[in-house]
């Protein structure tokens, strides 16, 4: 099946080649029992990918199941997905049989994947691998047939790295991965998906459909829409109820989306272990303040030997690199000007910096041609500099150069192993 038809049989609006690319993989990989993990942001459709992946495969006709698990606590997902026996815990009056068991020769979809707990997580690894899987309070190795399909809006990898996912069960997961793109990333769908709710609005409720004036169709573009669609759904219903007016200007818009003409600037993103995320943020805080005072020292260097050598600077510069050098305007030689008639008068130079810099004679005194030297704006790399001068310092003590930097030993110890240090 073409992916035009798999758009118009499951109802997906798009035409971006991200959003082409993500259905063809789906539909190469849904008649095969693998293991898909689809990534995407929170609201870009990640269940529906799911869904055409069971209809399109063998098990279409079997039953299928999606699973938040992040919104099974912890105490109770091991007996919702692999069931337990009557008396394996308080409650527990009666055997119950899992989704795993329940589900046997259909699908499973499990959402945000990357909130299972680690043991659940063990459990899971054994059922990819082998099919076989035990009751909670019990010791009889059963078996299931299932398709495992799983989605995240995080990174797993960082996750990986953090130690709150296991290694093993990523990459036997991620045996096919789909990536979903973000609304912001395919903005030729924006209006086609609200035009779409709009309509679909309107002839539920039988009113007249919304229209957008030019400069507010603009401002629905241009938008990051951090929701994605589902945020797009939410403003196009709001504006169907609550708007008098048929045709919706950008004011009109704008009272619905308020943040629509704020952008984003870049910023550190929290990955859920706020501490450590603090922490980094010191080295980097450090570092810049670091770097600032290097670059006042290196102007107050220049600034003496301008002064001490009583060399010619331009007025404006020199009033310029005084200031920041803390030096003074007047101990310096400028540009004699049109209207100097007299040789400016000189403050007494003694001790050390009265010994001038001789310049050989004879020597070409023209200037070679400049070339500016791009500094490495790296945070990684500045980090990485600043780690290996702490530990320069301190001979080596992490315990003494985790403390000088404001981190702990363990962020200290991950970043010297990830640095390779």
């Amino acid at each position: 099946m073409s992916i035009h038809g798999i758009k118009q049989r499951f109802g997906i609006i798009g035409r971006s080649a991200a959003l082409d690319h993500a259905l063809s993989t789906a539909v190469r990989v849904a008649p095969t029992d693998l293991t898909v993990l689809i990534m995407g942001e929170s609201g870009v459709g990640k269940e529906a990918f799911s869904k055409i992946i069971h209809a399109l495969s063998p098990r279409k006709h079997n039953t299928f199941i999606a699973i938040n698990c992040g919104a099974i606590p912890e105490g109770t997902i091991n007996s919702e997905l692999f069931g337990h026996e009557k008396g394996a815990f308080t409650g527990a009056t009666s055997e119950r049989k899992g989704y795993f068991e329940t589900v046997n020769g259909g699908t499973i979809f499990l959402d945000e994947i990357s909130e299972m707990p680690l043991d659940t997580q063990a459990f899971l690894l054994r059922i990819l691998e082998s099919g076989e899987f035990i009751r909670v309070g019990s010791s009889k190795v059963m078996k299931t047939d299932v398709r495992v399909i799983t989605a995240t809006n995080i990174d797993l990898l960082e996750r990986v790295r953090v130690g709150k996912f296991r290694e093993d069960l990523y990459y036997r997961l991620s045996t096919v991965p789909i990536r979903v793109p973000a609304l912001r990333d395919r903005k030729e769908d924006i209006w086609m998906l609200f035009r779409k709710f709009s309509v679909d609005f309107a002839e539920k409720y039988r009113t007249p459909p919304i229209e957008l004036v030019p400069q507010a169709r603009e401002l629905l573009h241009n938008y990051s829409w951090p929701g994605n669609i589902r945020e797009l759904k939410n403003v196009a219903e709001q504006i169907s109820v609550l708007s008098e007016q048929r045709e919706i200007d950008a004011e009109t818009l704008l009272s619905f989306i308020p943040n629509a003409l704020k952008r984003n600037l870049p910023a550190l993103r929290d990955l859920g272990n706020g501490a450590e995320t603090l922490q980094e943020r010191e080295i980097l805080y450090k570092l810049l303040f670091e770097m600032k005072t290097d670059l006042n020292d290196l102007k107050s260097l220049i600034f003496e030997l301008i002064r001490n050598n009583d060399l010619e600077v331009a007025d404006n510069q020199l009033k310029q690199l005084a200031v920041q050098s803390g030096g003074l305007v007047e101990s310096v030689r400028p540009y004699p000007t049109p209207d100097t008639d007299q040789e400016p008068s000189f403050p007494p130079i003694t001790g050390e910096s009265a010994k001038p810099i001789i310049l050989p004679q004879g020597q070409n005194t023209s200037f070679d041609q400049m070339e500016v030297v791009e500094e490495n704006l790296s945070l990684e790399e500045m980090e990485k500099d600043l780690i290996k001068k702490a530990l320069k310092k301190h001979k080596g003590r992490r315990k003494d150069a985790a403390k000088d930097l404001g981190i702990s030993e363990r962020t200290l110890y991950r970043k010297i192993k990830q640095y390779e240090l």
